[in-house]
């Protein structure tokens, strides 16, 4: 059921992934679904392994945490930024174990 959105990108923030951050933090998915500390090379690893094309930049900062820049991946839109969120953090926690 997915569209193909050509030539659309999505920032994915780690503490969009993190379990350790709060909804307010800046968590997008579910405590269930979130992992600890997720790095940028992982989430770009994990985008590179679904075939979303990731640019690292490792220079940015979240805007609600600016002072702490740990950086963002910028990946190619197949879904939703919510799906997308999904898929990347699902990717690595299967590294992970």
């Amino acid at each position: 059921m997915s569209r193909e959105y050509r030539g659309k990108k999505i920032v994915v923030y780690p503490e969009y992934l993190d379990s350790r951050k709060s909804r307010i933090e800046g968590r997008r998915i579910p405590l269930s679904q979130a992992i600890p500390g997720p790095s940028l090379e992982e989430i770009a690893k994990a985008a590179e392994e679904l075939g979303l094309n990731p640019v690292i930049e490792a220079e940015k900062a979240y805007p609600r945490n600016w002072w702490g820049r740990r950086g963002r991946v910028i990946v190619d839109k197949t879904d939703s930024k919510l799906q997308t969120l999904r898929k990347i953090a699902g990717q690595i926690k299967s590294k992970r174990r």
